[in-house]
């Protein structure tokens, strides 16, 4: 039974100025292409009551890779993906997107009820809704069972999270935009509390809350990047910490970073293990979803109320979950390759700029230097300037030289 709205008129107020709606945003261009973004019905028994949204670019091949998009409070579908930045990328790279859309009638601010256990627990309520599209998607799109991935803002971060704890054998991965840990509140009393100032657990405490959301699962964990503003005052910086506890520790890591890396903006970004867990905080940013518009290779997006002009998270994430071809993150500069694969009967060759190397999936860049994908061997600086020749030894593996 979903709660009537004035149940939840205190979350409503205290959330209302927080996520605004985009309806009067300014719209980028659109491609020049017929894909467009479509409401998907029939897609399950739907026990969580959202709207399912999906975006098809022209060309998707099968056993295409998926993202999931989840709004924040008081958004939609379409000012999500009209603001976000994710649809360049679907275009460049030929993903799919599966957007959810809150209802009023669930929510007075639609926003996702992260807070209530009915819908954050595995085969109820919303996050089986959720879980439903990505079916549809597979079974109708033609998409790819192993390449799911989420990302979600704020409310739809905090869902972001559900997914991945209750559904690890669905999604690949996924991205927490200023959310909050999973089951870090089960309640609306508590929720407030949760956003700030935060709520504080030992690692093992949280990571508990994941593992008890799919008792006795012991496959592969979703790798998670995590996003934070720190100026964020609705949601405290502290959940960003409390995040990472909690999936370091799922994933069986320290909770001191591996390396941590200076990008645009004033973003550092901290990494955990072998890049299974990355913590992104932007300087100064404050609650919303960080986008960079403009044209070029990094950038995305449309400034509006919660996008925020800093930097391009959804170029990020998509690099980060392999969407760009290349099957994943290549070792960030300070790791430790592993053993180098078998090479190829044919090795193939590139000589290119490095920006060009980069752009087509071959190299990675980090700090202003461009990175062969793989190997993660240093290739110089990251612009059109310079150059580099690079050979593929192994599928989505080059080393520099020929």
């Amino acid at each position: 039974m979903r709660r009537p709205p004035s149940v939840l008129s205190r979350l409503a107020a205290a959330l209302a100025g927080a996520v605004l709606a985009v309806t009067a945003a300014a719209v980028a261009a659109a491609p020049a292409q017929a894909a467009s973004l479509t409401p998907v019905t029939g897609f399950g028994s739907n026990p969580g009551n959202l709207a399912m949204y999906a975006y098809r670019p022209d060309g998707l091949p099968t056993n295409a890779p998926a993202v999931v998009l989840l709004h924040g409070c008081a958004q939609n579908a379409t000012g999500y993906f009209t603001n976000s930045g994710w649809r360049k990328f679907a275009d460049q790279w030929r993903f799919a997107l599966i957007l959810a859309e809150q209802k009023s009638a669930n929510n007075s601010t639609s926003c996702f009820n992260w807070f209530e256990t009915g819908d954050t627990a595995r085969g109820q309520g919303e996050a089986l809704s959720v879980k439903q599209m990505v079916d549809h998607a597979k079974a109708n799109f033609g998409t790819a069972a192993d390449r799911v991935y989420v990302s979600g803002l704020s409310a739809g971060g905090a869902m972001a999270a559900t997914m991945l704890a209750a559904y690890p054998d669905v999604f690949a991965g996924g991205s927490i935009v200023a959310g909050v840990p999973y089951r870090c509140a089960t309640s609306m009393i508590n929720a407030f509390s949760c956003m700030n100032p935060g709520v504080n657990k030992t690692p093992a405490q949280w990571g508990d809350l994941v593992r008890n959301a799919h008792p006795g699962y012991t496959g592969a964990r979703p790798k998670v990047a995590i996003w934070h503003g720190t100026a964020d005052y609705t949601v405290a910086t502290a959940n960003a910490t409390e995040s990472r506890d909690q999936w370091t520790n799922v994933a069986g890591l320290s909770q001191t970073p591996g390396s941590t890396t200076n990008l645009p903006a004033g973003t550092t970004l901290e990494t955990y293990g072998n890049d299974r867990v990355r913590v992104y905080r932007v300087s100064g940013m404050g609650h919303g979803t960080p986008i960079d518009p403009g044209s070029g290779a990094e950038q995305c997006g449309t400034a509006a109320a919660y996008f925020l002009d800093t930097i391009c998270s959804a170029y990020r994430d998509a690099l980060y979950f392999g969407l760009n071809g290349s099957g994943g993150p290549a070792p960030s500069p300070t790791a430790t390759a592993g053993p180098t694969p078998t090479p190829t009967a044919a090795p193939t060759c590139v000589t290119a700029s490095n920006y060009a190397h980069v752009t087509a999936g071959r190299a990675y860049h980090s700090g202003g230097y461009a990175y062969a994908t793989g190997s993660g061997q240093r290739m110089g600086l990251y612009n059109t300037f310079s150059s580099a020749t690079l050979k593929q030894t192994a599928p989505n593996y080059w080393v520099v030289g020929c």
